[in-house]
């Protein structure tokens, strides 16, 4: 009884697996959402089926910016792993890949690219990801890739 109650208080952390936990809980989440959304719209996505209306996409969808989001995503992980490897331990494979990221895909999502949007651009892909890195990895510990 006694070595039960004690093992309360101790806390072990397996650092070969321990990053795992996190992608693992935000994909149940996104699952989660996405039926949420699948069973909130089947009825209607049904209906519409059924009278001959339905298409995939709504008019005038924005193709350029959907394939650049789903190509920029998966280069945004590759990258992150690919710069973490050559540089381990440090969370430059998180700092370094996020900046050229936000930066790309802010400018996908700006609609006016005047100098001053830019300039805003430029500084919030650089700053916030410096942020970021640094509240994570160097005040709380936390290991990045």
């Amino acid at each position: 009884m006694q070595n039960w109650l004690s093992s309360l208080n101790s806390v072990t952390i397996d650092f070969t697996t321990s990053q795992w936990y996190f992608p693992r809980i935000v994909m149940a989440l996104l699952l989660v959402v996405g039926l949420i959304v699948v069973v909130s719209r089947f009825k209607l996505v049904v209906r519409n089926i059924s009278q001959g209306k339905w298409t995939f996409f709504e008019p005038n969808t924005d193709f350029f910016r959907l394939v650049a989001t789903l190509v920029l995503l998966p280069v945004y992980f590759f990258m992150m792993d690919f710069i973490g490897g050559l540089i381990p331990n440090m969370g430059m494979g998180f700092l370094l890949s996020s900046i050229p990221f936000m930066f790309l895909m802010s400018l996908i999502y700006c609609h006016t690219r005047d100098r001053r949007n830019l300039i805003i651009i430029t500084l919030n892909a650089a700053l916030t990801p410096l942020l970021v890195w640094f509240l994570l990895y160097n005040l709380f510990s936390v290991s990045l890739p």
